[in-house]
């Protein structure tokens, strides 16, 4: 079970494979930015669904791009449909509408175009990006640049640190298979959140006074790192509410319109410990 949930390397550390579909929203492209045309499938309690979710809204692309929201099954080992949609029950078989034949993982976020019956793009970071400039057309806020020009480099370097030793950090912890690989994760991560509290002692946001893509893409990982990661991944050196400077960014960005309804602790919670059943083989949920 942890082999295929969690593929590791010889040294027993956690490796998160690539993710298999990367096409681009363009308007010179296959794929053009249209209203309606393209379906968000996401999981409440996947962090990297999250960040979609909240570019989304923050963006104000609710009417813009529909969301189905999948499920975690533990007997299926994957994502269900609450309902069925375009024809299809679960993830794994949406992935394989798309791509027949298709034997890799099956993923949340998935941006899927509605007129061709094709994946266009299951890697977030990407999603993110195009949600961000493509449909501006349409959007709510329109004005508002999460990955402006000027600041490009800057987020690229954050995003760089921000996944190897915090988003996929903590998973690096949870599913390591030896002592040694998980330690040195954790001591990893907790050094990163050490830097990260420092540098927000004089900045607002990651990146000075205006949010980017770089905090979109740190939030999902920080709201559930006291109710999740501290103890079912073992991220267990410090809570994460010890922080101060990150504990009022977290709130800064916790209490921007509209972040609050992109998630429910209570169902990222329910998810983590009843549905990673090898790390919680008894399903209770902590209080």
């Amino acid at each position: 079970m942890m082999s295929q949930l969690a593929p590791v390397g010889r040294g027993g550390d956690y490796r998160r494979p690539a993710s298999g579909f990367r096409h681009a929203i363009s308007r010179e492209g296959r794929y053009p930015p249209e209203k309606g045309r393209y379906r968000l499938y996401v999981g409440v309690s996947c962090p990297w669904a999250h960040r979609t979710i909240i570019v989304r809204a923050l963006k104000g692309l609710e009417e813009v791009i529909e969301t189905v929201v999948v499920i975690p099954d533990v007997n299926s080992g994957g994502w269900v449909m609450g309902e069925a949609s375009e024809g299809c029950t679960t993830l794994c078989q949406l992935y394989q509408l798309s791509s027949p034949g298709y034997r890799g993982r099956c993923t949340v976020p998935v941006l899927w175009d509605t007129k061709t019956k094709k994946i266009v793009n299951n890697e977030s970071g990407e999603i993110i990006v195009y949600l961000n400039s493509q449909f501006n057309e349409w959007a709510k806020n329109p004005g508002l640049d999460l990955y402006p020009p000027s600041l490009q480099k800057e987020i690229d370097s954050w995003n760089e640190k921000i996944y190897e030793y915090v988003n996929n950090g903590v998973y690096r912890c949870g599913f390591a298979q030896t002592q040694e690989a998980y330690e040195s994760a954790c001591r990893l991560l907790f050094a990163t959140l050490d830097e990260i509290d420092s540098h927000l002692q004089s900045h607002r946001y990651l990146c000075g006074e205006s949010l980017t893509l770089a905090d979109v893409r740190l939030f999902p990982t920080l709201i559930r790192f006291d109710a999740v990661y501290y103890s079912l991944f073992k991220c267990s050196i410090r809570p994460l509410q010890s922080y101060q400077h990150i504990t009022r960014y977290l709130q800064d960005i916790n209490n921007l319109p509209g972040v609050r309804d992109t998630y429910c602790l209570d169902t990222i919670k329910r998810d983590y410990y009843s549905s990673l059943f090898p790390l919680n083989p008894s399903g209770i949920i902590p209080l």
